[in-house]
């Protein structure tokens, strides 16, 4: 028996309500659906750590104990099961790579992501009442990943910026509008428009291909590594942080950048 099979026999045995998991038997799509993006982003910071032998290789495997999960749930109600999961998952690489599997030519990477997409179009169409661009656009996205796939579609037909300097004169705009609504008595007013912010923000990383997702990712890295080196200066000197002033702290905050640049 091979290690899917396996696999598939154990979850059957966890699930079974003669015998199984107290814990397994109970848990239902809903409850398991958070555990799975969580996961999903364990196999991204395995990935941002570069712990790609042993890291990688677990939090691709807790991945992977999530799809067998649903398949079993839903094999459990006559929904469909792992073997179906993977049939759909052979049939979409073969449609969606005609340049490898059929006789369209796509010269670069760039043309097979232009024909992914057309093909995803398709697929849409065909089976979406909502004929709107941003249709089934995830709304469970991390905001800053839903925000950045809204663009892009828009942007399929046009309703983008010619350039990035488009987008970047859109943050001053939006940060002004910010800067208008800070006096006011309209926390709703004010909470759009540093919403307005973040994604005008994020529209200028799609533009200079960055993904944002993972830009402030490692945003907060650096901010955590910065800022612990900033209360480890302080505790060597037996001082506290919260007596300092923001200009002491500040020049602490500029040492710590500079040391951790120079690692």
């Amino acid at each position: 028996m091979d290690s899917i099979a396996r696999l598939l026999r154990t979850m059957a045995q966890l699930r079974d309500p003669e015998g199984g998991c107290p814990w397994d038997i109970e848990q239902d799509f809903a409850s398991i659906a958070p555990k799975t993006i969580e996961e999903a982003y364990e196999v991204a910071e395995a990935i941002e750590s570069g712990d790609l032998e042993n890291g990688l290789k677990d939090e691709l495997g807790d991945l992977l104990l999530h799809v067998i999960f649903h398949a079993q749930m839903a094999s459990e109600q006559n929904l469909f099961n792992f073997q179906d999961v993977a049939q759909a998952l052979q049939d979409k690489l073969i449609r969606r790579h005609p340049h490898v599997f059929g006789n369209l030519q796509a010269a670069d990477a760039d043309g097979v992501v232009d024909n992914w997409e057309a093909i995803k179009e398709q697929e849409r169409q065909a089976k979406l009442a909502d004929n709107s661009v941003l249709a089934d656009v995830a709304t469970a996205l991390p905001a800053l990943t839903r925000a950045c796939k809204l663009q892009r579609r828009a942007a399929r037909i046009g309703f983008d910026w010619p350039d990035y300097r488009g987008a970047l004169d859109k943050i001053d705009e939006e940060v002004k509008e910010v800067e208008a609504e800070i006096d006011s008595a309209d926390p709703q007013r004010l909470e759009e428009e540093i919403g307005d912010v973040l994604f005008a923000v994020t529209n200028l990383a799609r533009h200079l291909e960055v993904d944002p997702e993972t830009a402030l990712r490692r945003a907060n890295l650096r901010f955590e590594s910065r800022f612990r080196e900033v209360e480890e200066e302080f505790t060597e000197q037996g001082r506290e942080m919260s007596a300092e002033t923001i200009e002491e702290l500040e020049e602490a905050w500029q040492r710590a950048k500079a040391k951790l640049a120079n690692q």
